[in-house]
């Protein structure tokens, strides 16, 4: 899984961490969060801001759709 792949992101942090509001979400956490994801296999540096909010964006969504 590699930094474009926001909506499978989504799902999975959304799966790790249910309590969360992906809404209040710093992008600090979510670079940690997404790094510590099993099947993640891209390179930290290689994310950015643009990245990080499409992630969000994608959780966001996911959060809404219950």
């Amino acid at each position: 899984m590699k930094w474009s792949d926001a909506e499978e992101i989504a799902i999975l942090l959304r799966e790790r961490h249910p309590e969360i509001d992906p809404r209040y979400v710093r992008y600090t956490d979510l670079h940690r969060w997404v790094l510590d994801l099993d099947d993640f296999t891209d390179e930290a540096q290689r994310s950015g801001e643009k990245l990080l909010e499409a992630i969000q964006m994608a959780w966001i969504e996911e959060a809404d759709s219950d």
